[in-house]
């Protein structure tokens, strides 16, 4: 039997007026041996190939097989609002990110990441060969006009050209959120972003080289969190999420054109960028799903490294309300020892 739970903050609406009702299903508490009801999976922004596991997790009945009955997926309005509603309590699960977990927790919320789906720093500099140039050192960028949105994809592109000395050497300026259209139409010579960016240039067209900010500075990008106390007060239940979280990964890893299908079953409207979807999961999957830490602790694992670096940003960029130790905003502990999560690695290796 589900129990009905309302928050104790009750609704928060950020920016763009959305806003998740503060009273929704809950799970029956841990130990209640009722079984788990029915979830829901905040997203951080609308549905694309990125957020390929989880669709492939509920279309293949994996969240269902352990014990989540039904995940109802809702768009998002970026990680910052993802991580505002799983520290609120008002979502069981939503899709965030390292940086915004944090920031939320310097507002004394308590949202936690409780499975690292992108392993590897997902912003990125680049440029359009055709019109810039070939770009494969940050000493190119030297006189360029370098554009990027804002948040933390800002910030990233900031540190990775001040760590490499060049970023009093351009100009530096606000393109919202049209990046990739600028770069294309010549606005700006170089662009701040995320892989996903560079998949949209190039079926656009461009001829694209690509920096990664991963190289100098390591953080997490789509993550799994949830509320502290839900996850104290429902450890089955968490891990029952994550590994049929880490099933459909792998499940998706092992059958691209399958896995797209169902996504465009549950997201009709993506049929007419298929193409591009299939492109951004695949370079997903080859290119960020994997670290050393995977390899050693399975799948969803974090290191402190990573936080450290991602805190120490938003520290010297003044964007923290209040200190955080970062080792507290991430936990290990739910993702448990099944199959899909221990050998997640050794099995994705494998078939790619």
């Amino acid at each position: 039997m589900n129990t009905t739970h309302c928050t104790r903050r009750g609704v928060l609406a950020l920016g763009g007026g959305i806003a998740v009702s503060g009273c929704i299903g809950r799970f029956g508490g841990a130990g209640s041996g009722e079984g788990i009801g029915s979830a829901t999976l905040l997203l951080n922004w609308n549905m694309s190939g990125l957020h390929v596991p989880y669709v492939a997790a509920r279309e293949n009945g994996f969240y269902e097989e352990e014990g989540v009955a039904n995940v109802e997926f809702e768009s998002g309005d970026g990680a910052d609002f993802a991580a505002n509603q799983a520290g609120l309590g008002n979502v069981e699960f939503a899709i965030s990110s390292a940086d915004q977990i944090l920031t939320v927790n310097a507002k004394d919320l308590s949202p936690v990441a409780v499975g690292v789906v992108m392993q590897r720093n997902p912003n990125v500099v680049f440029a359009d060969r055709n019109a810039f140039g070939e770009l494969d050192d940050p000493e190119d960028l030297e006189g360029a006009t370098v554009g990027s949105g804002p948040g933390m994809v800002r910030m990233m592109t900031e540190a990775f050209l001040a760590h490499h000395g060049v970023l009093d050497s351009i100009e530096y300026v606000d393109s919202g959120f049209d990046t990739v259209q600028q770069l294309l139409n010549g606005n700006i010579g170089a662009a701040g972003g995320v892989f996903s960016d560079v998949v949209d240039a190039n079926q656009q067209g461009g001829e694209i080289d690509v920096l990664e900010i991963e190289s100098a500075i390591p953080s997490y990008g789509h993550l799994v969190a949830t509320d502290r106390s839900f996850a104290e007060e429902n450890p089955d239940a968490v891990s029952g999420f994550l590994r049929a979280t880490a099933k459909g990964a792998a499940w998706a890893v092992e059958n691209p054109d399958e896995a797209i299908d169902q996504l465009v079953d549950v997201q009709p409207e993506l049929e007419e960028v298929r193409e591009n979807q299939a492109g951004k999961w695949e370079r997903m999957y080859t290119g960020y799903l994997i670290s050393e830490t995977v390899e050693a602790e399975g799948w969803g694992a974090s290191d402190s490294e990573p936080w450290t670096e991602t805190n120490d940003i938003l520290a010297d960029a003044g964007v923290l309300e209040n200190d955080v130790d970062p080792d507290s905003v991430w936990t290990n502990d739910y993702l448990g020892d099944s199959e899909y999560v221990s050998d997640f690695a050794e099995r994705i290796e494998t078939d790619t």
